[in-house]
């Protein structure tokens, strides 16, 4: 019989049980690394205080703006952010969790379905600058790496995330904007946008939402034009403000805006 690598296990952590890669890290130095896997298995949690932070956000946008809130987690992973969103919401608003790692896509619907979460839905594809088809690298989830840090497209001085990732063999990967997966939405409250560096043309590609329903945003800034990044949410209205590896931008026009101040 040949040896067979079990890389997905069930954990239990402070988001309810996850099924979680647990090569899923990068080791830094003795005892330290990164990792969505890294954080679950060794804390029990991924970015608590981030969480936490998104949670205050939908909470204030219900206060302000009513029931119905709709979340939209873009790089959801396995969903620690999905699932902890989505049961805070129970009664008064849904997530939409995107991801475009295949089998992290699997562990996603699968953590849903796990936690009897009616409120969420998990999208399988990638999110750009427009729709169609984006050929993606596939690496090896039998070997560590930090996989919530692959790069669906290579980027000059990309980062090693554990393994060298093959960028000459790519599968192909719907892709879509956020306008058309808002399209007929009567609101959206939050858009989380954690791409590994996509995030500059994935809100380029949401002028109508963010025109129409002015959402908070969540955006990880560390792989891309920090400063053009945040010059261009300015530009459409928003107030930012730091967050870790990325910024909160509330549009002005936003009673939550006074609150977060």
């Amino acid at each position: 019989m040949s040896a067979h690598n079990v890389a997905f296990v069930l954990a239990a952590t402070d988001h309810g049980p996850l099924i979680v890669n647990r090569h899923d890290y990068r080791m830094t130095g003795p005892g330290q690394g990164y990792g969505v896997g890294f954080q679950l298995l060794s804390s029990g949690a991924f970015d608590p205080d981030e969480v936490s932070r998104a949670i205050n956000l939908l909470q204030l946008r219900r206060k302000h703006h009513g029931d119905g809130v709709v979340a939209f987690d873009i790089g959801a992973n396995v969903g620690a952010h999905c699932v902890s969103w989505a049961r805070a919401m129970r009664g008064w608003g849904s997530v939409f969790a995107v991801e475009a790692q295949e089998r992290l896509y699997y562990a996603l619907a699968g953590n849903i379905a796990l936690g009897n979460i009616g409120n969420a839905r998990a999208v399988f594809a990638a999110v750009g600058g427009k729709s169609g088809v984006l050929e993606v690298p596939v690496p090896d989830y039998s070997r560590p790496a930090s996989f919530g840090s692959l790069e669906l497209r290579r980027r000059p001085n990309g980062e090693y995330i554990g393994q060298t990732i093959d960028y000459s063999t790519l599968v192909p990967v719907p892709m879509t904007t956020i306008d058309s997966m808002a399209g007929g939405m009567p609101r959206v409250d939050l858009i989380k946008l954690d791409i590994e560096g996509m995030e500059a043309e994935a809100l380029g590609a949401a002028q109508e939402t963010i025109a129409q329903h002015r959402p908070a945003l969540m955006v990880e800034l560390i792989k891309s034009d920090a400063v053009a990044l945040v010059q261009s949410m300015q530009a459409l209205g928003y107030e930012t403000f730091p967050d870790g590896l990325g910024t909160v931008a509330l549009h002005r026009d936003d009673p939550v805006l006074q609150e977060w101040r």
